[in-house]
């Protein structure tokens, strides 16, 4: 089994702070990401998505903030409800000038089951490479 994490780096034209808001901020977030009921960029707080590879099959996913350094990192679980596995989300910010670097690192996408091909390593790819890559460039990116 693969035990590589994922990592994807992406760097914007934008300023870090509005990179981190974009991060943690909830009515910013649901405007590029995922439309969550709940989230503070706050250790041990607990946030819920669904999220899928089609309107028909739909997960639950559950994650837990493990660590918060304001305008530089945000670290949380990511474990899909009824499902065994557990992984880790974690996004780092770094100013560059007028532009932000963002590094994303998922990690421990093996303990998901093997069975399933919708928690497939290329999943996770091409998810993140959307989401890192094109959905958070276009709205931290305002031309």
């Amino acid at each position: 089994m693969e035990k590589q994490p994922f990592t994807i780096e992406r760097t914007y034209s934008a300023p870090a702070d509005l990179v981190w808001k974009a991060l943690t901020q909830k009515e910013l977030m649901k405007q590029w990401y995922f439309d969550l009921k709940e989230f503070k960029a706050e250790v041990g707080f607990v946030f819920e998505f669904t999220g899928g590879p089609s309107p028909e099959k739909q997960y639950l996913h559950r994650c837990k903030i493990l660590e918060v350094i304001p305008g530089k990192k945000l670290k949380h679980t990511w474990e899909y409800v009824n499902y065994e596995g557990m992984s880790y989300v974690t996004f780092e910010i770094f100013p560059e000038g007028n532009n932000t670097r963002v590094k994303l690192t998922h990690e421990g996408l093996e303990t998901f089951p093997a069975s399933n091909p919708d928690f497939a390593q290329g999943n996770f790819v091409e998810g993140w490479t959307m989401i890192i890559g094109k959905l958070l460039k276009e709205f931290v990116e305002v031309k």
